[in-house]
């Protein structure tokens, strides 16, 4: 009887163990389904950001700007009055105008830096948003909140700047980072700005520059012809100083070099106490004609 109930006890432990392995090789294809259930990895910033404003061509206050910050910076390094520059990650447009460039700089100021000290007090570090440039080179003021009353309004931290621990104040432009022992904001953290204030701008800074009109190749176009087909007149005179004209029109004082058009023209030197020298002559293109000229004194009787 003894014998029976002891084999009795092995054969429910071999059954046991078989029907482990058989929910093992069946659990075993549910993996993939798990893996597809994990989140997908967030979308990448928008290129472009259009803002329509009411008020006219104004980049209004509130306006958000993503921006990365583009060196690493720590408490343990760091000092008040140090820049931190940004890099801004989409553009923004106001009314179809580009207003700030993707990859753009916005800046900010070092305001307090501490080390870690001990009785293993964490460091500090306060980090004032300065501002951002805009195409032009202007400079648009910005804070780290969108609002600036109310405190249950204050947005703005993405998701990458949570893992730093981003601690924003809603009455001041300033944010603090608190991280370990030395607070360090590694290159690459993105967080997101906002316009301090409305800031009107003149449209006409903003517009492309005009492409340079084509030349006219007629042959009633003089300034091309001038351009193309003209001559160079080397003038000197004894004594120098005196005046030239072409064509009857004063172009300078000897000695001058002259561009005159392809053709024939009239040359005259003057000057007081001394006889006009004119001559009349002939240019072609290209041609560079050397005029020495002896002025002779008036007869003062």
């Amino acid at each position: 009887m003894q014998r029976s109930y002891s084999l009795f006890l092995v054969v429910l432990l071999l059954v046991h163990v078989l029907v482990g392995q058989t929910g093992n090789t069946q659990a075993a294809p549910a993996a993939p389904e798990q893996q597809a259930a994990q989140p997908a990895a967030p979308q990448q910033t928008a290129e472009t950001s259009n803002f329509t404003s009411a008020k006219g061509f104004v980049l209004e206050d509130a306006t958000p700007v993503k921006m990365r910050i583009n060196r690493t910076i720590s408490s343990g390094d760091a000092k008040a009055g140090d820049t931190v520059d940004f890099e801004v990650l989409q553009d923004i447009s106001v009314n179809g105008t580009l207003v700030i460039p993707k990859g753009g700089l916005a800046f900010a100021t070092v305001t307090e830096a501490q080390s870690k000290r001990r009785m293993g007090r964490a460091g500090k570090l306060d980090i004032n948003i300065d501002y951002v440039k805009l195409v032009t080179g202007d400079k648009a003021a910005l804070r780290a909140v969108k609002e600036v009353q109310g405190g249950s309004h204050t947005v703005g931290m993405t998701a990458g700047i949570v893992a730093t621990s981003l601690v924003f104040f809603p009455a001041a432009p300033f944010f603090l980072f608190m991280h370990g022992k030395d607070i360090t904001i590694p290159k690459g953290t993105e967080i997101t700005a906002y316009v301090n204030g409305d800031m009107k701008l003149d449209i006409a800074k903003f517009q492309p520059p005009e492409p340079a009109p084509q030349q006219d190749l007629s042959a009633g176009n003089h300034d091309y012809n001038v351009s193309l087909g003209s001559a160079k007149l080397q003038i000197e005179s004894s004594p120098p100083g005196a005046d030239i004209e072409v064509d009857g029109s004063f172009v300078g004082n000897t000695p001058s070099d002259v561009q005159v058009a392809e053709g024939d023209h009239t040359v005259v030197v003057k000057k007081a106490g001394f006889k006009n020298w004119e001559r009349k002559l002939k240019s072609s293109a290209g041609s560079s004609v050397h005029l020495s000229v002896e002025l002779e004194k008036a007869d003062t009787t």
